[in-house]
């Protein structure tokens, strides 16, 4: 299980003076407390990955924020932060995988408008268990369906 893995990783990263594992992975396990006071269960793995995609995905987003202000030291934090992230997270679909997948998704759902994106969406996070950025496959559906 990650939480188990980040609370020992804390203890690693208090005993190498690393600042930045350190927050990371205590706002992990924090956000992994929240989840767990959200569902009243000890979080399944998947369930512990989903958690770690949310914060990776706000670290993205920071990131782009950051960069956009022109703060570039900070941007440089949540991309180290990401990047620790990124280690507990399986790889993502490529792109072509995804490209399949929305073919299919779209055969199968005889989907033809974009008032069809949400049926096709939910059968590729199905078929991906998360593992395909939602960003691109929103971008990829919103193109199929406008053709």
């Amino acid at each position: 299980m990650i939480g188990d893995t980040i609370n020992q990783k804390i203890g690693e990263a208090l005993k190498a003076h690393d600042e930045i594992r350190l927050s990371t992975f205590r706002l992990l396990s924090s956000a992994f407390n929240y989840e767990f006071i959200a569902k009243q269960h000890k979080l399944s793995e998947d369930e512990e990955i989903v958690v770690v995609r949310k914060e990776a995905k706000k670290r993205k987003e920071a990131i782009e924020a950051y960069e956009k202000a022109g703060y570039k030291d900070r941007a440089e934090k949540e991309a180290k932060e990401l990047s620790i992230l990124q280690e507990y997270l399986p790889p993502e679909i490529s792109d072509d995988e995804i490209t399949k997948l929305v073919d299919e998704a779209i055969k199968e759902t005889n989907a033809t408008a974009i008032s069809d994106m949400g049926k096709i969406i939910g059968f590729v996070k199905e078929k991906t268990k998360g593992a395909a950025d939602g960003t691109k496959v929103a971008l990829l559906v919103r193109q199929k369906l406008s053709l």
